[in-house]
């Protein structure tokens, strides 16, 4: 069974219009009509975990380890750790990075290269981190920050590493705006990663998701988290990437090596699922990679 087919997207598009009020803020949900991807070989599904299978007594997943599954709370996470309390977590952006990683995760182990199928790069959700620290430019329309949706015929160099499965929580509260998959990567060389169960993936989600389940539908949740920063759609397609931000990952990227390199170059794209990175650097970006970060930032954003 394919990626796209298997992971059933239930939840339309949506925007929000926020106007702060002092503490509160006006909301209005739009319900979008039109599907968050442009190509027909790239629809995103969704779908609980399908009846436990005799081979895999004690999880609630399929037997077939290639087929994506969403993990919708703690529980879910849980099932995928391994007997001596560890979740795999895989990087496709900032996380190839395993200076970056340890910033993140201190106590990580195992870190490593690996190769996931059935999935793209695309720069097309706003990330309230980069308003945070200073580095984004609405003015231009660079705000925007990476995740990863089912694609098919798309392979990406990706990172895998584990946590404890006591970081789940924060883990989960951090990386709130995207809906987590378990998926199954494997070696640079098409082997089975020497690991038995499955990588967390933070895939692209949508407004209605977000404000629905992050948020519990709760206006002062979400102005919390976006509304503060006049952010009143965060999944869109008319954003460019955070030019700090992408050096970043680029850098991470090379010092993988060419195929990481040359991987993140040709299957990453901006919100039009047309333009690559490496056209886009060689165009309308020319000039990041040459650009440093702030002194306060070299090295949470060094690559």
């Amino acid at each position: 069974m394919s990626t796209s087919a298997y992971i059933r997207h239930t939840c339309p598009l949506a925007s929000f219009a926020c106007t702060p009020r002092s503490k509160a803020f006006s909301f209005q949900l739009r319900v979008s009509t039109h599907s968050p991807l442009h190509s027909s070989h790239c629809k995103l599904h969704r779908r609980r975990p399908p009846p436990m299978s005799s081979d895999h007594a004690g999880t609630n997943f399929p037997a077939n380890k290639l087929e994506p599954i969403q993990l919708n709370d703690d529980s879910d996470f849980y099932q995928i750790t391994s007997p001596d309390g560890l979740i795999s977590i895989s990087g496709f952006g900032s996380l190839l990075s395993e200076n970056s990683a340890r910033s993140t995760f201190p106590n990580l182990i195992n870190f490593r290269v690996a190769k996931l199928h059935g999935f793209r790069r695309v720069f097309a959700h706003v990330a309230p981190i980069f308003f945070e620290r200073g580095i984004a430019k609405p003015e231009t329309k660079e705000i925007s920050s990476l995740s990863v949706e089912p694609c098919e015929g798309e392979t990406l160099i990706v990172t895998v590493f584990e946590i404890q499965k006591s970081e789940i929580p924060a883990f989960i509260k951090r990386e709130h705006e995207f809906r987590f998959l378990a998926v199954s990567p494997e070696t640079l060389d098409g082997k089975p990663l020497p690991f038995t169960n499955r990588a967390v993936l933070c895939a692209r989600s949508s407004d209605e998701e977000f404000f629905q389940t992050r948020c519990k539908g709760s206006k002062e949740i979400y102005f919390h988290h976006y509304g503060r920063y006049n952010i009143d759609k965060i999944w869109r397609d008319d954003i460019l990437p955070c030019r700090v931000y992408l050096r970043h990952c680029v850098l991470a990227a090379k010092n993988l090596g060419d195929e990481a390199y040359n991987n993140f170059l040709d299957h990453t794209f901006l919100g039009d699922r047309k333009t690559t990175i490496r056209e886009y650097l060689a165009t309308t970006g020319a000039g990041i990679m040459e650009e440093e970060p702030p002194e306060s930032l070299k090295t949470r954003y060094g690559g």
